[in-house]
């Protein structure tokens, strides 16, 4: 069974910068992919961006591009969310989730951490 916990989210300020962590408990992660998907008010789990274990990534490119980045140490089961220049419609709960192949589908992850609140005031 593996289990996922995201950390480092918080109340910021528009403008600023925050990095989210997700840690996985099992062993063999390096060989899956992992993603960051983001729930927010009123709105559809939306995918965020993920990384396979070879370090290929995509992202959702719309809300996030340039501003956010995807990371991940296979060796320490860790996988990271870099936001820069975050704006108020950030604001969501942010999980991380492991699956067995790329996808930016929400069903095609099997595993999923609780997640961690960002909110991004103006």
């Amino acid at each position: 069974q593996v289990q996922l916990g995201e950390s480092g989210g918080g109340l910021v300020q528009a403008g600023v910068s925050l990095t989210l962590s997700c840690a996985a408990s099992a062993r063999r992660v390096s060989a899956s992919v992992m993603a960051w998907f983001r729930l927010a008010p009123g709105k559809e789990r939306e995918f965020v961006a993920s990384r396979n274990w070879s370090g290929s990534s995509i992202y959702n490119v719309n809300p996030v591009k340039g501003r956010f980045t995807i990371s991940r140490e296979n060796d320490n089961n860790m996988v990271y969310l870099q936001m820069n220049s975050l704006k108020p419609e950030d604001t969501a709960v942010y999980y991380c989730a492991l699956g067995s192949y790329y996808s930016t589908v929400m069903n095609d992850y099997a595993y999923w951490g609780q997640g961690t609140q960002v909110t991004v005031s103006s």
